[in-house]
């Protein structure tokens, strides 16, 4: 086996990784988080997912197409110019709703929502309000998250901060949980 992704990009990819490269975001999902992102949207259907973290719609893209023509994707950052990339290139898709918010507004003023799908990429959702939304997970639901293994750009204590925020996840009753050394650390958690 090996780490190389055999199958086709998704189609504004390489003109979003282009864009993001000239606005200088370096806080991108890495490509291989990305292929697992779609696999996983492909388990669903008729689902309701979310994205935690928008950033220049790289890791969006990916989602969308695993995603069925029935489902839905709200993503929410906190950057325009970051947004107005994922925006330029994917905003024909009527399964996207892009979100310009603050993450902790936008959590509390949704947690009524329910998804099927969450992919936190940011704070908030990850290391802040995660309590909260776990909550918004359906039963069966897949809660995702990257960046768990040490990255050359954390800056000091931020390894303590990943490794209280894997212990918490592993106390949780109503999760499964499983750690990947695969890309830059992914945790896949399903609500029991």
């Amino acid at each position: 086996m090996n780490q190389e992704i055999n199958q086709p990009f998704p189609s504004a990819y390489t003109a979003i990784l282009e864009a993001t490269k000239k606005a200088g975001f370096s806080m991108a999902s890495e490509v291989l988080t990305c292929s697992l992102l779609r696999t996983l949207a492909s388990s669903k259907t008729s689902a309701k997912f979310l994205e935690l973290g928008t950033g220049t719609g790289l890791s969006t893209t990916w989602i969308l197409a695993g995603m069925d023509q029935a489902s839905s994707l709200v993503s929410i950052d906190n950057d325009s110019a970051f947004l107005n990339i994922a925006s330029n290139f994917l905003s024909r898709d009527k399964r996207l709703e892009l979100v310009l918010n603050d993450g902790a507004v936008w959590i509390e003023e949704n947690r009524n929502q329910r998804f099927d799908y969450i992919f936190a990429d940011t704070w908030h959702g990850k290391y802040l309000l995660l309590d909260e939304v776990l909550d918004m997970m359906n039963p069966g639901g897949f809660y995702i998250i990257d960046d768990m293994l040490p990255q050359a750009n954390w800056p000091e204590g931020h390894q303590e901060k990943a490794l209280n925020l894997i212990k918490d996840l592993e106390k949780k009753e109503n999760l499964a949980i499983t750690k990947l050394m695969w890309a830059s650390g992914i945790i896949i958690a399903v609500k029991k």
